[in-house]
């Protein structure tokens, strides 16, 4: 019996292998139950070239007194965020890597976000 955990990391490794393949940055998400971060690793060395999460200080801040970094409004602050370093850094077109989470809630709300700011995947 696997635990929630490893099913999730399991439904993760089949999509990392796919991407991999495609050979294009993939923008991966990772989300606990206080914050959401997003980072952007390159598809031919796998190094991490940008990254925004609700930890970051200038995210904080903008979310307010209550600062909470658990829920979809905050999760689209990151998207968009990720996508504005994204294009500073030069790029473009990305594959969406959601780690096995479910494409629902705060990882879609990221997604759309990184989208609308003009990430295209």
């Amino acid at each position: 019996m696997l635990t929630k955990k490893e099913q999730r990391l399991r439904r993760a490794r089949q999509t990392r292998v796919r991407i991999a393949q495609q050979g294009v940055a993939r923008l991966t998400v990772n989300r606990t139950n206080l914050h959401i971060y997003a980072s952007l690793i390159s598809g031919d060395g796998g190094k991490v070239l940008v990254s925004a999460s609700t930890a970051e200080a200038e995210v904080r801040k903008s979310l307010g007194a209550s600062g909470k970094g658990g829920n979809a409004a905050a999760a689209q602050l990151v998207g968009k965020r990720i996508a504005e370093k994204a294009k500073a850094a030069g790029v473009e077109k990305v594959a969406f890597d959601r780690a096995g989470f479910a494409y629902h809630g705060r990882v879609k709300a990221l997604a759309d976000a990184a989208r609308e700011a003009g990430l295209q995947f």
